[in-house]
């Protein structure tokens, strides 16, 4: 009789126990419903992606602009540096895409900074996510011209433009208006830095309106190298003048964080019978090839 009795207890306090529990989730499912609450807090929730990263971070989608070196002239494949770098790229797994090379032998600064207000050019930019440029030279060394008064080189700095462009005439330092020189101009520093300040100051106008044409791209100015730097004349003038230039260059671009400057000027240092083509001015194959590596390791 007491066995039973004790049994019919345990089953009374299991199912009070029972009811309670069914209760409680009752309650708390209604809770819920009334009051959800997030699945994670917010300080947890994944950050935005930078706008360069996009999509797939392996697409690069590139175009390049500027003067006869973005054009590749004097490399006898035609690639230049421009090809060589997609190449390289393309073989690293990226998906890459050459979207449009605009460089145009013998073009300035003073050119260049009205021509990117042109639709097309602007069109080309805004599809790009990385944007190499090279302009400057023609500023800095006025074409052929100390070439030619150095003595010491044969030919045109800048090749021949092809049937349809205009090249670029050779500029008065400081001047841009493509006043040809005289040839009788002293070959000094204080020469070859006149036209710093004002092609300095168009080169950052230049990059500016980079910048807010496709503020998501990432710009890559390709400094300038000496290809002068075997005529004694123009040895240290010449390395004074690029340095100066690339400093100006660097000053411009570590405001910015969407940009990057490609050192090229101690590649071709004491390395010019090796790397420059036979107008003395533009790389060669190889030349091309060692600044398009530097380009990727920027880009990487």
């Amino acid at each position: 009789m007491n066995e039973s009795k004790w049994t019919w207890r345990s089953v009374s306090v299991i199912s009070i126990a029972a009811t309670l529990i069914l209760m409680a989730g009752f309650i708390y499912a209604v809770n819920d419903i009334i009051n959800p609450v997030p699945d994670a807090p917010l300080t947890s929730l994944p950050k935005q992606t930078p706008a360069f990263k996009d999509g797939a971070e392996d697409e690069l989608r590139i175009v390049a602009l500027g003067d006869s070196l973005a054009k590749g002239t004097g490399d006898n494949t035609g690639n230049g540096f421009v090809k060589r770098a997609v190449t390289t790229l393309s073989s690293e797994g990226r998906t890459v895409e050459l979207m449009g090379n605009m460089g145009i032998n013998g073009q300035t600064t003073a050119v260049l900074q009205n021509r990117i207000n042109e639709e097309g050019v602007q069109y080309a930019l805004r599809q790009a996510n990385v944007i190499l440029l090279s302009i400057g030279g023609n500023d800095l060394f006025r074409g052929s011209e100390i070439a030619q008064n150095g003595g010491g080189t044969k030919g045109q700095a800048e090749a021949p433009a092809p049937a349809g462009e205009t090249a670029g005439p050779a500029s008065t330092p400081g001047t841009g208006s493509g006043a040809e020189s005289t040839g009788d101009e002293e070959l000094s520093a204080e020469a070859l830095l006149a036209a710093l300040p004002e092609a300095s100051a168009r080169l950052g106008s230049i990059l500016e309106r980079i910048a807010e044409i496709n503020p998501q791209a990432h710009i890559y100015y390709i400094g300038l190298y000496n290809p002068f730097g075997d005529i004694p004349d123009l040895l240290v003038p010449g390395n004074q003048a690029v340095t100066s230039w690339n400093n100006a260059a660097m000053d411009i671009i570590n405001r910015h964080g969407n940009m990057t400057l490609v050192p090229t000027f101690d590649l071709f240092n004491r390395h010019l019978d090796k790397y420059l083509s036979s107008d003395h001015f533009h790389p060669n194959g190889d030349g091309y090839q060692r600044m398009s590596e530097r380009i990727v390791q920027a880009v990487r």
